[in-house]
């Protein structure tokens, strides 16, 4: 179920057309996520002796970013159906 296609919102749902907008909305959205509890993580390690100094300050944002965008790329933890499923309800006005 952690795979996110065009054609189902969840397996509880009927089978119903999804845009694809939609279905990347819900994607970004679970990256976006995953990427700010990545960051609350990395932001909880104690620093060792050898840290990488300013630059490790600076970029460790970027990281956190781009490592939630692959996790939700690689099927994330299964918010993105949940989502998609409100969005569909949402425009169904339910």
């Amino acid at each position: 179920m952690n795979e996110l296609n065009a054609t189902t919102a969840s397996a509880a749902t009927p089978l119903r057309k999804v845009d694809v907008k939609n279905a990347q909305t819900a994607k970004d959205f679970e990256g976006m996520f995953l990427g700010q509890m990545t960051k609350i993580m990395l932001e909880s390690v104690e620093k060792g002796e050898v840290n990488g100094g300013a630059g490790e300050e600076m970029f460790k944002g970027v990281l956190a970013e781009k490592l939630g965008t692959e996790m939700a790329n690689r099927g994330g933890v299964g918010l993105a159906p949940m989502v998609l499923d409100s969005i569909l309800k949402l425009q169904q006005g339910q």
